[in-house]
């Protein structure tokens, strides 16, 4: 049985734009938005875990999240994980709340937000090149297995080559697009 699967490179790939997608979604220019704290991890328990499944996240006014966290041990993890995520915010302790107030986009806080934006486009394409490699490891391995002849493995790396160049055009279109939106231009 033959490993390679073109259809299922594919569907991995346009995850990671999807994937990046959202995590550029989370990154606010104007207001405050609960997909901004989506992507940060909390050590709870022992395990990192997504802060939206030890707390709930909204958005009372414009310019302020709150964090209702449900456990108050875990209100100490989660103030420390968010302050040090990268997103500038500054967490209020009112008990088991945090209230998070969003600043004012200064043309510092802008270049944080394009800094962090690219750090998330890098990691898509790191997901895309090693979804790259698992493609042509099957093909290897086919050919190896006398599955495919090594015209049918060169055929099939070039192929998996294209749709990476593709995918990653894509997600730096992406970038590039929030990035814009960001810095204001």
């Amino acid at each position: 049985m033959a490993k390679y699967d073109k259809g299922d490179l594919e569907r991995r790939m346009k995850g990671a734009i999807d994937a990046l997608k959202h995590d550029l979604s989370g990154l606010r220019t104007g207001r405050a938005n609960t997909a901004l704290l989506e992507p940060i991890m909390v050590t709870v328990y022992g395990a990192n875990t997504p802060i939206t499944q030890v707390a709930t996240i909204s958005a009372p006014e414009p310019r302020m999240l709150s964090v209702q966290v449900w456990d108050k041990s875990n209100i100490g993890p989660v103030e420390k994980a968010i302050r040090s995520a990268g997103l500038g915010l500054n967490p209020i302790n009112d008990g088991n709340t945090l209230r998070l107030p969003i600043p004012d986009l200064t043309e510092e806080r802008r270049k944080e937000l394009a800094k962090l934006a690219s750090s998330y486009a890098e990691k898509a394409r790191v997901a895309v090149r090693n979804v790259r490699r698992d493609g042509i490891e099957n093909l290897k391995a086919d050919e190896k297995k006398k599955e495919i002849s090594e015209d049918e493995r060169k055929r099939g790396e070039t192929e998996v080559q294209k749709l990476t160049d593709d995918i990653i055009k894509q997600l730096d279109e992406e970038f590039g697009r929030k990035e814009k939106e960001i810095l204001g231009k």
